[in-house]
């Protein structure tokens, strides 16, 4: 799960035609400038540093426009946030990745900058609007990775597309299943990876501030999420509170559905490509990616450690380890 991050700016998604848009630069589409309060060697110090950085859209089956941000030349790779996250957050890995490969950014529906709508709040339908993004950029085949929930819509896209479009598949920090069954055992609940037994209490807490403690959800990610200890997390945490504004009662829609969905049998049965699998020593998590590596005979399995800011936001604090890890993945 992803901490949402607060809004400052009114609704930038206004600026974004409705309909297929052309080519756009972030700086038109943001219609600002931005200076990233830690300057890092090796890394834009402001927003408009990052040239070719674009923000296009398309609109879906169902008559939504979703966002992405694009960048680079070459193999494509396709991001795909994990709850209520968006584009922004990756511009560091974008700045670093686009010097090898084409990448690509969605934002999910009611995420980001696309459009908020009362409708498709299900996993399935997120994963319909992935395959409509690769139709729409004409990707035959490409590379995919999915960071929490953002990894939930890869199983699902797997569940009913298959895996003929996927190159590699990269798969961060997310449970197989947040939800925990009460007919399971210990080692059922730390292989799936679930941390609740109330939806309900875990999603109003989420979404409506209502009290959340250990036995209603996971708790470590919202903890390391207030740690601003990395500057390269910093700079794209700030960037995202500068740019997106977030409606808690739309990125909600669909997280109930996220909760309550059991990829078991997907990782089981339907992955037959290269996978990479990304967890850390301060993740809970990490007990039900383990379980996913011995699952997949060909995976690979990046544990970061606490020194490494082995956490559920380890690509954001560490996108040069990151990106080199990645890149070996890919490249090899």
């Amino acid at each position: 799960m992803r901490i949402p991050m607060l809004a400052t700016v009114c609704a930038i998604g206004l600026a974004l035609a409705a309909g297929n848009a052309s080519a756009e630069s972030a700086l038109k589409v943001l219609g600002q400038d931005y200076g990233f309060p830690h300057k890092i060697d090796g890394l834009p110090a402001r927003l408009s540093d990052f040239k070719g950085l674009q923000i296009n859209s398309f609109t879906t089956s169902d008559g939504v426009r979703i966002s992405y941000w694009e960048a680079g030349e070459g193999e494509p790779l396709v991001f795909v946030p994990g709850w209520s996250a968006n584009g922004a957050e990756y511009i560091n890995l974008m700045y670093l990745l686009s010097q090898h490969y084409h990448v690509y950014v969605m934002d999910p529906r009611n995420q980001g900058l696309s459009q908020r709508v009362e409708y498709g709040g299900r996993i399935s339908r997120f994963s319909m609007d992935l395959k409509e993004l690769a139709d729409h950029l004409e990707l035959k085949k490409a590379n995919y990775a999915g960071w929490s929930m953002g990894a939930s819509v890869l199983w699902s896209y797997i569940d009913l597309f298959g895996t003929s479009g996927i190159d590699k598949a990269v798969f961060v920090d997310e449970p197989i299943s947040i939800y925990s069954h009460l007919d399971w055992s210990e080692q059922e609940r730390l292989d799936a990876g679930g941390t609740t037994t109330s939806p309900e209490r875990m999603v109003a807490g989420f979404t409506g501030g209502k009290p959340l403690n250990a036995l209603v959800t996971d708790l470590l990610p919202w903890q390391r999420a207030q740690l601003m200890d990395s500057p390269y997390y910093a700079n794209s945490a700030s960037f995202a509170q500068h740019v997106i504004k977030n409606d808690p009662e739309a990125v909600g829609r669909v997280l109930f559905n996220h909760i309550v969905n059991d990829w078991r049998d997907v990782i089981q049965h339907k992955i037959d490509v290269p996978v990479a699998i990304f967890s850390g020593e301060y993740s809970n998590n990490l007990p039900s990616q383990r379980w996913m590596h011995k699952t997949l005979p060909q995976s690979q399995l990046f544990v970061y450690s606490k020194a490494e800011q082995g956490d559920h936001f380890l690509m954001f604090k560490n996108p040069v380890k990151f990106t080199r890890d990645l890149r070996g993945f890919l490249e090899n």
